[in-house]
């Protein structure tokens, strides 16, 4: 179990979820497995997956080859996966959680998110895995499914029952669907995952969730860096994070890099992370985030940067606005 000073401490479990975790996006198959190796070896404990990234079986080989050298535990690791739009109906809900799990080699998992608020027609995973957005696999339009909801998380919550997954959780969802889902649930969600860096702060909806008993999980920490490759225009036009003045002028305060206090911003507010790198020095540096601690002043400079830049956003690609 990972310290709980470098830990938020999930309701109703009381499992310990890392501040410091490893993202798994855009991470190539044939890397991964390596990546998850080395990432143990240099000490993170959290793996943030999804079935949307299409490496969840290279992951699995990875957390193996870890547990097989004796590098980790499964009980020291913490491996959080993600339902995908296109399994929204309950009567697909297990099984794509039962795919994750058989992918990532374990017979359960700490964490499962539901991805985002948005139900797609079903794709028999025999057709095409991942499934991604487009029924067809071709577009230009996606396909919804007339899934509420509260028939998904009643399905997540029976994962919870029959003993596959420890918590449950939500991705990209606003106050307004939080409130709600708050109403009805039976267990409630231990965690919210959200766009979270200084051109995007979202201030009242952490603090709406925190003070509901949800823990934050940030992606994205570095802004729009991995949305240029994707063509997200404002991603491509705004000056990058990693070199904005303001955060180099504090990583030289404190003889650390700009990485590091965009990541520093976000665990000092109880924020967990889920930065990733292939390079063996920022691997390390990303999870130094305790030997150092910004000053009040520099967390509200830091936060005076926000623009309300969302680069992750299913309005700009597929015209289903659910942050409008």
């Amino acid at each position: 179990m990972v310290a709980a000073e470098n830990a938020l401490v999930l309701n109703r479990t009381g499992d310990h979820m890392p501040l410091v975790g490893y993202g798994m996006w855009k991470v190539p198959k044939d890397k991964c497995v390596e990546q998850v190796v080395e990432a143990f070896k240099a000490g993170y404990r959290l793996l943030d997956n999804a079935a949307d990234y299409g490496n969840e079986k290279q992951v699995g080989e990875g957390i193996k080859k870890a547990i097989d050298q004796g590098i980790v535990k499964r009980s020291d690791i913490f491996i959080t996966s993600k339902l995908w739009n296109t399994n929204h109906d309950p009567k697909h809900v297990r099984d794509a959680c039962v795919r994750s799990m058989t992918d990532l080699g374990l017979d359960y998992l700490d964490l499962y998110l539901i991805h985002f608020p948005i139900s797609l027609k079903y794709v028999d995973p025999n057709v095409r895995y991942p499934p991604e957005w487009y029924y067809d696999g071709k577009g230009p339009k996606c396909e919804l499914e007339d899934v509420p909801i509260h028939k998904t998380w009643e399905a997540m919550e029976k994962l919870v029952d029959e003993g596959l997954v420890r918590n449950i959780g939500i991705s990209n969802f606003n106050a307004a669907l939080i409130q709600d889902l708050l109403k009805y649930a039976r267990i409630k969600p231990a965690v919210l995952q959200i766009e979270h860096h200084p051109y995007l702060t979202q201030p009242t909806l952490i603090k709406y969730a925190q003070k509901n008993g949800l823990a934050i999980t940030a992606y994205s920490s570095f802004g729009g860096q991995s949305y240029i490759e994707l063509g997200v225009d404002h991603a491509i036009k705004c000056p990058p994070l990693l070199e904005h003045e303001v955060v180099k002028r504090i990583a030289g305060k404190y003889g650390k890099e700009p990485a590091q206090v965009l990541l520093r911003w976000s665990v000092q507010r109880s924020i967990a992370v889920i930065p990733k790198s292939s390079n063996p020095n920022r691997l390390k540096s990303n999870l130094d985030l305790f030997s150092f601690k910004l000053t009040d002043e520099e967390v509200e400079e830091l936060s005076k940067l926000d623009k309300g830049l969302r680069f992750n956003d299913p309005g700009f690609f597929f015209d289903i606005p659910i942050f409008a």
